[in-house]
């Protein structure tokens, strides 16, 4: 049965929208992390990207199984199940506010590690479980119900432009809460975001139980029979697997990296810096919103090929830039509220690789997917997996900061964006198409 063909002859506006809910929920959740590594490595210098570590390692475990999820139980328990374990994960956050601070577990090079910090990260990575299988429902969902191809990807972009919008609002509300940080910044301070995140999966799961969602797999007849293929067959999906890898890993790593630079920069702080971090995903928001009107005319694949050039540009140019060179970008300081600072130019030029990134997730998806028919909720499995990037590659290009200086962290990603321009340009060709699908 062609399933894409079903579903665009019904009219599923409501579910759409649900979908579009959700993904701006995923970005709401997953960049909180960063930017509550400024309260920690306040603590613990080594921990910055402990947290956001932690949430994307979930997906390392939940990716695989979060795909046969949907196969079993379908899209819409599957997303009830992922907003129930969200609240669990973001209540769990907020108790590490409230006990253990006083309390050692165990050292790290003869540093005693508090019992509220554990009880954070555990909830960072329950949080990652959450979030791993919303990208699991939506991704293929908001594919299917575009039909694959190119009015795929605009839903994809559309969904991505609110998920942009969350991520803009998160570091810099973290940023405000926080202010400047001091020996007394904690957890406790950022409660009240830990309390909407709450009301809004509590929401959410309400909203998806009411709404009708279609189920391609329900009716579908189970072979009794092994099928010699998988997913893992298609030469274009397992390269775009690794794009994929990388791509979170810049996408995370780029505003992570620069929020620490700028918390660093004596004229700057944690909330200038949540500020012009928060900039980067607006430009996400601005790039995806602009895909989305483009993508009925351009290919995926040309987006990609022009933004992963553009952006390489952009990052090498941040890197050779003297940092003593300023430009006046938005910010927030508790002294003076919202204005005008002067941060260094290579802030602006990694800002606007915004414009680049947002387009990368939602192409390689599109790409990696296409003509992969029955194999897809697999597919989308395995690409969840691999969304451990996004705590993999920030934590070695941190680790590259703190030993040779934040700019030079910066040719890591250079070199993965490379690895992306490659995919776009010869991996994508789907080159198995013998392969049955149906």
């Amino acid at each position: 049965m062609d399933t894409s063909s079903s579903v665009k002859k019904q009219n599923f506006t409501v579910a759409i929208i649900a979908m579009f809910f959700m993904f701006a929920m995923i970005s709401f959740v997953t960049n909180m992390a960063a930017p509550f590594g400024n309260i920690w490595k306040n603590t613990y210098e080594w921990s910055g990207m402990l947290g956001n570590m932690m949430n994307f390692l979930a997906y390392l475990f939940m990716g695989i199984p979060a795909g046969k999820l949907l196969s079993r139980i379908g899209y819409k328990k599957t997303a009830q199940i992922a907003l129930a374990i969200g609240f669990i994960g973001m209540a769990i956050q907020y108790l590490s506010s409230l006990v253990g601070a006083d309390t050692a577990t165990f050292t790290v090079s003869g540093q005693p590690i508090m019992l509220n910090f554990i009880i954070y990260l555990l909830g960072a990575f329950i949080c990652g479980f959450c979030v791993c299988m919303l990208n699991t429902v939506v991704n293929p969902m908001l594919n299917l119900l575009g039909g694959g191809g190119n009015r795929g990807n605009q839903l994809i972009q559309t969904g991505g432009t609110l998920n942009s919008l969350t991520g803009t609002l998160t570091p810099l509300l973290v940023g405000a809460l926080i202010g400047t940080v001091t020996d007394r910044t904690a957890m406790t301070d950022v409660a009240p975001l830990l309390f909407i995140a709450m009301g809004v999966f509590a929401l959410a799961f309400v909203i998806i139980s009411l709404v009708k969602i279609p189920e391609p797999n329900m009716g579908r007849e189970k072979s009794t029979t092994k099928d010699k293929y998988s997913a893992w067959s298609f030469r274009h999906l397992v390269l775009g697997v690794i794009a994929i890898f990388f791509y979170v890993g810049i996408e995370v790593g780029i505003p992570a990296e620069l929020n620490f630079y700028l918390t660093d920069d004596p004229l700057c702080g944690a909330a200038i810096g949540g500020a012009v971090a928060a900039i980067y995903w607006l430009l996400m928001m601005v790039g995806r919103a602009a895909s989305t009107a483009i993508s009925g005319k351009v290919s995926t694949r040309t987006q990609l090929i022009f933004v992963s050039i553009l952006a390489i540009v952009l990052i090498i140019a941040a890197i050779i830039m003297p940092s003593d060179i300023r430009v006046s970008m938005p910010g927030y300081s508790v002294s003076d509220g919202f204005d005008m600072f002067k941060v260094p130019v290579s802030a602006l030029l990694l800002v606007l690789c915004g414009l680049c990134t947002s387009l990368m997730w939602g192409g390689i998806f599109n790409l990696s997917v296409e003509g992969l028919g029955k194999y897809t909720e697999q597919a989308s499995g395995i690409f969840m997996m691999m969304v451990v990037g996004g705590g993999v590659m920030p934590l070695i290009q941190n680790a590259i900061g703190k030993s040779a200086g934040y700019m030079v962290s910066y040719w890591l990603v250079v070199a993965m964006l490379a690895y992306i321009l490659f995919y776009a340009l010869v991996g994508s060709k789907n080159v198995n198409k013998d392969i049955p699908v149906e």
